[in-house]
């Protein structure tokens, strides 16, 4: 007797055979249609397709690419068995942001609580570590007590409570999306752009805010490093954003060396709270006040760019943001005392790295930096490897920057890992030259509604 299949779905032998086939067929060039690639989503995430046949047709998804039509499909997958947040009981419009990751980039942990503090509310989903970039939900776990992920039911009271909301993304929500994730981080399928669209516009569609703003990286420490690319990139998910019924705005930013001096979870907590207190970090913050004003305007079109930078100066200099991120943290069960004296964890140990020669900074490989703070043990190597909260690598100067022989360039905290070759990572990354050099502009291009 042949199995019997689970309620809604094949029998395992019949989701392999489907997957193995679909994988065939489209490394042959052939467009999937949505029912396929909807059942074969909606079957892992039943467990009826085991990690290396899902993997193996992630991978061709990610050579082969996907049509517009098997684009929307796939998005549509992964919130197959999941709900849609409810906004409408919060008073006025709710936003959203999605950076699609780099080295040293906090900007979440800072744009959240600024753009809550200037009235708006800002509900996100968010994610682990993708490859050598840091992920949110890692770096909250360095705050005692914080529950990174809430149940649906609380999303709502938290955030009229608040005017913030910070979670994982949940299996109520975006199923698919939640099962495929982690398994993209470890096949080498983490850069591909429908799989990268697909996964952030389907958690965005299921959050269903009023304004979206998306942060898409380029450069050598970016996910898609080739600027061409990433505008394909942005492209790619306003269209899919627009299908969807999303009011989006995108800006393309610079990653070509790391976006903050901190790298590392708890590191950054601590860079994002000087932030939140008033510290303007060169590079960092000229980001967060980019992707604040967009996020201010997506909810008020008549908001011009000095009153919106006029709000979100007031919110910083009165600590109005640093109090809104406090009470947030408390409120999805952090301590507060805690959090207030940053007792948040720290590497017993450190290693200085300094200047060969003088001269001026002409580049810091963001990629090295990134790997060096995971060979620290701030990353993950494997699947399920738990992470050491407070390594990680500080950078001391930037691009553009004079030094002499001898100055610190970086120190790299840690208390195991590789630190022989995370030191000769970050000795690589700075490079050195005798002409000074001006560092890109932090923020690339602006897409406003409309824009080509």
């Amino acid at each position: 007797m042949s199995p019997v299949p689970p309620a809604g779905g094949l029998s395992d032998t019949a989701a392999s055979g489907r997957v193995i086939g679909s994988t065939t067929r489209k490394r042959a060039g052939a467009v999937l249609d949505s029912g396929e690639i909807e059942g074969i989503v909606t079957d892992y995430v039943h467990g009826r397709i085991p990690d290396y046949q899902m993997a193996a047709w992630l991978a061709t998804v990610a050579c082969r690419g996907l049509s517009t039509a098997e684009l929307a499909a796939l998005t549509r997958a992964h919130t197959i068995g999941g709900g849609r947040l409810d906004l409408s009981r919060v008073d006025g419009p709710v936003v959203d942001k999605h950076s699609t990751g780099g080295v040293g980039d906090t900007t979440t942990l800072i744009v959240v609580p600024v753009v809550a503090a200037c009235g708006v509310p800002v509900a996100k989903m968010t994610g682990r570590a993708l490859g050598f970039t840091g992920g949110t939900l890692d770096k909250l776990e360095s705050i005692k007590g914080l529950r990174t992920t809430i149940p649906i039911e609380e999303i709502v009271p938290t955030l009229t409570s608040v005017g913030m909301v910070l979670t994982g993304q949940s299996a109520d929500l975006t199923p698919g999306d939640g099962a495929t994730y982690a398994l993209r981080d470890v096949t080498g399928t983490v850069e591909s752009i429908p799989l990268i669209a697909a996964s952030i516009i389907s958690k965005k569609s299921a959050v269903g805010a009023d304004g979206l703003v998306l942060d898409v990286k380029t450069g050598a420490g970016a996910l898609i490093t080739e600027q061409d690319r990433a505008t394909e990139l942005v492209r790619t998910m306003l269209g899919l954003a627009a299908e969807f019924g999303l009011n989006a705005r995108a800006v393309l930013s610079d990653m070509s060396q790391p976006l903050g001096p901190a790298v590392g979870n708890a590191l950054e907590i601590r860079q994002a709270l000087a932030v939140l207190r008033g510290e303007r970090v060169p590079g960092l913050w000229d980001l967060c006040a980019a992707v604040c004003r967009l996020m201010l305007q997506s909810v008020d079109a008549a908001l011009t760019d000095k009153q919106a930078m006029a709000r979100i100066d007031r919110v910083l200099d009165e600590g109005t943001a640093y109090e809104t991120f406090v009470r947030w943290a408390v409120a999805q069960g952090a301590d507060a005392a805690a959090l207030e004296a940053e007792r948040l964890p720290s590497a017993g140990r450190r290693l200085t790295i300094t200047a060969p020669e003088s001269g001026w900074v002409t580049a810091i490989e963001p990629r090295s930096v990134g790997n060096a703070s995971l060979l620290l043990g701030a990353g993950r190597l494997t699947y399920d490897a738990p992470l050491d909260h407070g390594a990680g690598v500080l950078l001391r100067r930037r691009v553009g920057d004079r030094v002499d022989q001898g100055d610190v360039l970086a120190e790299l905290c840690y208390d195991g890992g590789d630190v022989a070759a995370a030191r000769s990572l970050v000795e690589s990354a700075f490079r050195l030259g005798d002409t000074a050099v001006d560092a890109p502009a932090t923020v690339q291009r602006v897409f406003e509604p409309g824009a080509a």
